[in-house]
């Protein structure tokens, strides 16, 4: 018995199966959840839950859980614009994306505008940026930063 064997929201046990996981959710993306737009956006573009594989999809929900705040479904929109995942790569974009969810405090963005820095080779801005979702609490930040000074860069 314990608060994380329950729904946050009405308590009732976690479901067992995929049909009812996503009646779970769905029930939340009716009232607006930003976070349960953002989960149900990520199942469509894993294919999990009973859900065939659907990008457009799943970036129209993410754009959606954006627009209502999620940080998270900026990052995810910003990681698949950059990398080109599912979707054809733009690069600005997903830095813009970035952008929106670091400036909100978003480590995972922060992290990722110091991993687009690094990669054009502006070094000082990558340390910046690291520092920041390092002092966060992101350790891959840190062990960045920590590669760059053995390496010279920083």
């Amino acid at each position: 018995r314990g608060i994380y064997d329950r729904c946050p929201f009405c308590r009732t046990p976690h479901p067992s199966d995929d049909a009812s996981k996503l009646a779970m959710i769905q029930k939340r993306v009716c009232k607006r959840d930003a976070e349960a737009l953002n989960n149900l956006a990520g199942q469509y573009f894993l294919g999990n839950i009973g859900l065939t594989k659907d990008v457009p999809r799943a970036i129209e929900l993410w754009t959606q859980a954006a627009e209502l705040g999620s940080l998270d479904a900026l990052n995810d929109l910003g990681h698949m614009y950059y990398n080109g995942d599912g979707v054809q790569q733009d690069k600005p974009r997903g830095i813009r994306h970035w952008q929106q969810a670091a400036m909100k405090g978003n480590v995972l963005s922060r992290h990722g505008l110091g991993y687009n820095e690094y990669n054009n080779g502006n070094c000082e801005l990558a340390v910046q940026h690291w520092m920041i979702s390092a002092k966060l609490g992101y350790e891959k930040s840190l062990n960045a930063i920590k590669q760059m000074f053995m390496g010279g860069l920083a």
